[in-house]
Order: structure tokens, then C-alpha cells, then sequence
């Protein structure tokens, strides 16, 4: 098995790869494509259709939160019950990584400023399409930030692939590292279907989600936390 530092290493250098073929490559178009109907002015999926928007966006947002706020009170308890104090590592692995994962992916957003695809002129929207490292053109003055990378929405679904660590037996981990990934596709390719996303800001959110989890996973390990606790502790004395 790697180290934590290989991981890291190998992780990253693919993130770049990624990142540098979808930059200097027109794939994400060429996808794109597909997903919008020119001459019906529309993508396959309308993202306003109350059914499919809940099942695939509001509805399994309030999952994740809700498995976020509950691994969050297992912690707690956890130091107040001793049939949960076995599972504290658990507890505090899904809730940073269900924290400071989409914490991570919307700052980046933020920082971006990239354009979802229905918002540009090729879908039927006013703006460029400007990637990461492109500039805007001369004659453009944006008035208001793009918030299209990396992939916000999908970014929680993948958060889960933190499961993989959280299990113990081998084939336990490959259940909760699909579950990650199917959760963290299932999302980012109906924000893709309806516009709101190129293919690429999927493939990056889900890297980088890994890259954090497993780092938490490594800042969470028994020896970390007692050493932590320990000094938060003498601290509040």
C-alpha cells in the first residue's frame, strides 16, 4: 500500500493531467454537446421539473446533510457513551470530510469564475466561455462572477467516498467508496444533463474530494485525535 505521501503525489499529478487535457482540448464541448437540443433550445434534462430536480438535487442535498449533522452528534455522544466511543474515528471522518469537502469545492468556486454552460453564448445564454486559466476577452466586462468550477452540487455525493476509510473489511470499504462515487455521478451528471455543469468539473470535483479525504483520514487517525483532545483539553483548565 502507498504511503500518504505517494497518494498524495500520485493524486495531484493526475489532478494536473486532468486540469491541463481539458484546458488546452475542447472535449468538454464535444460532450456538451449532446446534452443540449439546439433546435428546441433546451437541455434533455430542464432542471426547473419539480420530480427529477428533487430526487436529484434538493432531496439528496437534505441526505447528505442530514448524514453530516448525524455523524456530527455520534461524535459528540460519542464521548459521553461508551457503546459509541468504538465508532469516534467514524463519526469524526464523515464529519469533516462532509464538511470541508463542499466547503473546499464552493471557495474554489468562488475563486474560479467560470461560467456554467447554460450561461453561455454557445447554450443559448450572453456570456463567453472562458475556461480556469483563460482570461476574458478584451471587449467583455463581466458584472457579475461565474460560479461553474469545479462542480458544487456534486461535491457532496463524493464526500461520502469517505466511507471507503470509515469500514474496516476490504469489501465493506469497495461498498462505501461506490457508494461515494455513484452518489458524487449521479449528481454532477444531472447538473451536466441540464446545463449547469461541463463533464471536467465533475472529473475534478470528484479528485479532489479524494485528495481531502484522504488526508482527513490521515489527520484522523487514533493517535492525532487523542493528541488533539488532549490539548484542547489543558487548554479549557
Amino acid at each position: 500500500m502507498m504511503s500518504y505521501r505517494k497518494q498524495i503525489s500520485v493524486y495531484l499529478v493526475l489532478l494536473g493531467i486532468v486540469i491541463f487535457i481539458f484546458e488546452f482540448t475542447n472535449i468538454d464541448i464535444f460532450v456538451q454537446d449532446y446534452f443540449y437540443l439546439k433546435e428546441a433550445h433546451r437541455w434533455v434534462i430542464d432542471r426547473h421539473e419539480p420530480i427529477m430536480r428533487f430526487l436529484f438535487y434538493t432531496g439528496s442535498k437534505v441526505v447528505i446533510i442530514i448524514i453530516g449533522v448525524s455523524c456530527f452528534v455520534g461524535w459528540f455522544l460519542s464521548y459521553r457513551n461508551e457503546k459509541l466511543k468504538k465508532l469516534r474515528r467514524n463519526f469524526i471522518l464523515m464529519s469533516l470530510s462532509l464538511t470541508i469537502v463542499p466547503l473546499t469545492i464552493s471557495g474554489l468556486k468562488n475563486f474560479s469564475n467560470v461560467y456554467t454552460p447554460s450561461q453561455t453564448i454557445r447554450y443559448g445564454g450572453s456570456l463567453p466561455r472562458v475556461k480556469v486559466f483563460e482570461s476574458f476577452p478584451d471587449d467583455f466586462y463581466p458584472t457579475r462572477r461565474g460560479r461553474g468550477w469545479p462542480a458544487g452540487h456534486a461535491s457532496g455525493g463524493f464526500a461520502l467516498m469517505a466511507l471507503y476509510f470509515a469500514f474496516i473489511k476490504k469489501s465493506m470499504k469497495f461498498i462505501g467508496l461506490f457508494i461515494g462515487l455513484t452518489a458524487g455521478w449521479v449528481m454532477g451528471l444531472y447538473q451536466t444533463f441540464n446545463g449547469q455543469h461541463y463533464l471536467s468539473h465533475t472529473i475534478v470535483t470528484m479528485l479532489i474530494a479524494w485528495i481531502l479525504i484522504i488526508t482527513i483520514n490521515r489527520l484522523c487517525q487514533y493517535d492525532r485525535i487523542d493528541k488533539m483532545r488532549g490539548k484542547c483539553f489543558n487548554l479549557t483548565l
